[in-house]
């Protein structure tokens, strides 16, 4: 964060202590994007995670509002996926005369999973642990935040909770699934008081005894953690 624009870095380690620092993960490509919070697409190999390749490519979802979606070659260099917005065309009138301006179409980021009005999830959605691939999608972990508006009126405006999403295993733009309700509230007292009120944020998930241990952000003050089934079953 250069005190106006996050931008998504990368950092590599033989050992978890000593690290190189490698640079934006987009480098001069995402220089004018808001980048942040990366879960690499991994595959489960006993008790480890493992970056896993999709047709030929390492693929990681980011962002924070909207996810995107970037691939890799070699997990230090990413490309995010790009769509084009729609043309835009003006007429200008000068006397008896007119002429049609068009103005270029600019490339942005690929949207693969929005903010949903009414939900939750209505202000923002950003990746959170790494996406896990299975035989029957690649399952990711979202937090997200409530829209004091137009949100969820069970929830506090502003609220943080996590959701899921399931997308095609061959295909990891194409959103197969996505839960209605969140997989955490805030819901104990330090999870709802602290720092920032009334949050659950997910960062780390492990598999672990034949469960998955979930780590999480309680009211932006302390760390805990959750458990679950195996996800990959």
């Amino acid at each position: 964060f250069d005190g106006s624009v996050a931008r998504l870095c990368v950092a590599t380690s033989d050992d978890l202590v000593h690290w190189r620092k490698h640079g934006p993960a987009f480098g001069e490509t995402g220089a004018r994007w808001w980048s942040k919070s990366g879960a690499i697409v991994c595959r489960r190999m006993g008790d480890r995670l493992v970056a896993a390749r999709i047709n030929g490519r390492y693929w990681m979802y980011f962002g924070e509002s909207n996810l995107y979606v970037a691939t890799s070659d070699d997990l230090i260099a990413w490309t995010p996926l790009l769509t084009t917005l729609p043309m835009e065309h003006r007429i200008v009138v000068s006397g008896a005369s007119y002429a049609i301006e068009t103005e270029g179409a600019p490339s942005v980021p690929l949207a693969v999973l929005r903010p949903r009005a009414g939900r939750f999830d209505s202000a923002l959605v950003e990746p959170g642990p790494p996406a896990i691939l299975t035989e029957r999608g690649i399952v990711l972990i979202y937090n997200s935040a409530n829209a004091a508006a137009s949100g969820d009126p069970a929830l506090p405006p502003r609220a943080y909770s996590p959701g899921q999403a399931i997308f095609d295993p061959a295909d990891p733009t194409a959103l197969i699934w996505r839960c209605d309700r969140p997989l955490l509230t805030a819901d104990r007292p330090y999870e709802i008081a602290g720092q920032v009120n009334h949050v659950v944020f997910v960062e780390g998930i492990v598999p672990f005894g034949g469960r998955w241990l979930l780590y999480y952000g309680t009211a932006d003050s302390l760390i805990a953690v959750a458990q679950g089934p195996a996800i990959d079953e």
